[in-house]
């Protein structure tokens, strides 16, 4: 729906109304667009609830490493009516599918041979991401048949608190499901490490990893059956991360709009309540092989 050239800077909005009329359906990013993991963000709540009243269909897209069902219960806490969205899919819900039935539709043979004892990296409040498999649950890297990845067990803790780990286990060969991709997210305004930046450093020691999530194309499959939108130039995908949100949506052939105020913050110059500089964003997003197709300080209406 936009112009879009290799040198010329975004299109700035002051709010999705602008090129809403242009669209049919929305995946929308959570963390860093909806809510900053504790509280839904000025405006939010209003956009969906003004994209439903013009009848516009909206899916939620998440790289959380949770099942459906747990992310939709943590939205409805902070404020996220179910009834504001047409439904909701989670890296961490696809990571669960392809455990349960141990293939892909490509006949990827990958979980087929994984086996069944599962070394879990990741929090406590992750465990619902183990919970319905047929799996052995092993606290040791050298019981284990493959690592299942969520992300650190601590809040703000770094790659190198796991280096020493991440390196035993690239010497046993053991396999990784990363379920979510983010290198980092915002919570409560500082960044916090994620699943992803450990399965980036797993990767560049020579292991395998297998990832579930933006930017990768399977994910978007279910969420475009869950629009029910058949013509994808009217789909729009609204992110804050240039390197799963917009490529993922680049990737699929989809329009895209990127959040200032997420994890690129910084490097774009966002500040509450202050027009963004269009050649400083032009010239961060050029650093990058996707580029959005417009840019907004924060999701409103």
């Amino acid at each position: 729906m936009f112009a879009d050239t290799p040198t010329a800077a975004p299109r700035l909005l002051s709010g999705l109304a602008e090129i809403a009329a242009d669209y049919d359906g929305f995946i929308l990013d959570l963390w860093g667009v909806l809510h900053d993991g504790a509280e839904p963000y000025p405006g939010a709540v209003d956009c969906l609830e003004r994209l439903k009243a013009q009848g516009r269909r909206v899916v939620l897209l998440s790289n959380a490493p949770r099942r459906v069902r747990e992310v939709v219960q943590r939205l409805t806490e902070i404020g996220f009516e179910p009834g504001l969205y047409r439904g909701v899919m989670s890296s961490g819900e696809d990571a669960w599918r392809h455990l349960e039935r141990r293939s892909d539709s490509a006949g990827d043979p990958f979980y087929a041979g994984l086996g069944r004892r599962c070394y879990h990296l990741g929090p406590e409040r992750d465990a619902g991401m183990l919970e319905g498999l047929d799996l052995d649950i092993v606290t040791v890297l050298g019981k284990a048949d493959f690592i299942l990845n969520t992300g650190p067990w601590g809040r703000y803790e770094t790659e190198a608190d796991y280096e020493d780990r991440l390196q035993a286990a690239a010497a046993l060969g053991l396999p990784m499901i990363c379920a979510n991709p983010d290198l980092v997210v915002r919570h409560r305004g500082r960044l916090e490490l994620c699943a992803g930046a450990l399965a980036r450093r797993y990767e560049a020691l020579g292991a395998r990893v297998r990832w579930h999530g933006k930017p990768h194309a399977s994910i978007y499959a279910p969420c475009l059956s869950l629009l029910g939108v058949t013509d994808e130039s009217r789909i729009l995908a609204v992110g804050d991360s240039l390197r799963t949100d917009i490529a993922g949506a680049g990737g699929v052939g989809i329009d895209s709009l990127l959040v200032a105020g997420g994890i690129h913050s910084e490097e774009l110059g966002f500040v509450p309540g202050r027009r963004l500089d269009p050649e400083r964003a032009a010239a961060f997003i050029g650093t990058y092989e996707s580029r959005p197709s417009a840019i907004i300080d924060r999701l409103r209406w």
